[in-house]
């Protein structure tokens, strides 16, 4: 097993344009940032449920083609989940799901340095109740824990049954990326940032990232220190993966920075505001590229280079 571990679903998105118009890609939010950080030279490992069927094989070819490993475990699905996705003539998506989830059993590694673990299948029902929250609490052991919670309200429900199961996961977090829609859901009428503070504050995560789409995103730190980004300008083709390409650009930066694993968990509170603007700027430009292009297409760390963003020496 790698020492990077990603946990969520991986699915079949059914993309259907402005006009109306459908093509099939793989996608599944935790499995494009899995992709992500394999485009960015980061080898992680993906937990995921699928089945052996025809969408379920496309999606294996599709992550082993960026180096992506799927545990063996993973492929026990009754079928591969899928996600109706819509474009509106601005790019922007809106989502149907199909999805069947289970997380498997494994085991995890002495040196696992980082999992990652965010969207439905991190709020979805398991079976104890609290698998994923008990595999990160071992994850911690060694690991830095990142969550995003990718809030589809099509398919969880109402806010307040999500809100409880979101803030457990954010307390085994020490980096949460989290979208300014997300907590406008989540939390109507709250101030995003002031929610952020509040979870830095309350649960002791070393940093916690708002993204506010084409507006750049912040990040806030222990104590209530703010960094803010801005977004390049560019041209959007739609905004499929953005926020997944965006969580894959945080770790991998983070990971330059040799900010991960338990015994960098230190370290990653201390982390100076000049340090975080890097992050959050490698981040931000990993969104921006993946904008460009059509469906959850993530940068290779050239295509960040080429950028002319700063990429730490690891």
């Amino acid at each position: 097993m790698s020492t990077f571990l990603v946990v969520g679903e991986s699915l079949v998105d059914i993309v259907q344009d402005s006009t109306a118009r459908r093509t099939e890609v793989p996608g599944g939010s935790p499995a494009n940032v899995a992709l992500g950080l394999a485009r960015l030279g980061i080898t992680a490992d993906l937990l995921t449920w699928l089945a052996d069927d025809p969408r379920g094989r496309t999606v294996l070819d599709h992550l082993a083609a960026s180096g992506v490993t799927v545990l063996p475990q993973s492929l026990g699905a009754a079928r591969t989940p899928t996600a109706l996705a819509r474009l509106d003539a601005e790019g922007s998506a809106t989502y149907e799901f199909d999805l069947d989830w289970q997380l498997p059993a494994t085991t995890l590694p002495h040196d696992l340095r980082a999992v990652h673990t965010g969207s439905i299948a991190a709020v979805a029902h398991t079976d104890p109740a609290d698998a994923l929250p008990a595999l990160l609490q071992d994850a911690r052991r060694t690991a830095t824990i990142t969550y995003d919670p990718n809030l589809r309200p099509s398919i969880m429900g109402q806010p307040g049954a999500v809100q409880p199961k979101v803030d457990i996961l954010v307390a085994l977090a020490d980096v949460v990326k989290v979208s300014e829609e997300d907590l406008d859901w989540l939390h109507p009428g709250a101030d995003p940032l002031e929610v952020a503070s509040g979870w830095v504050r309350d649960h002791r995560c070393a940093l916690v990232v708002v993204t506010h789409g084409g507006r750049g995103s912040t990040a806030v730190r222990p104590g209530g220190g703010r960094v803010e980004v801005q977004a390049p300008p560019v041209a959007v083709v739609d905004t499929v993966g953005a926020g997944d390409s965006y969580m894959s650009g945080l770790l991998t930066a983070l990971h330059r920075h040799d900010l991960l694993g338990a015994g960098q968990r230190a370290a990653l509170h201390a982390v100076s505001e000049a340090q975080v603007a890097e992050i959050v700027d490698f981040a931000t430009t990993a969104a921006a590229i993946t904008v460009t292009r059509a469906g959850a297409n993530p940068p290779h760390l050239a295509d960040i280079t080429a950028h002319d963003v700063a990429v730490p020496r690891t």
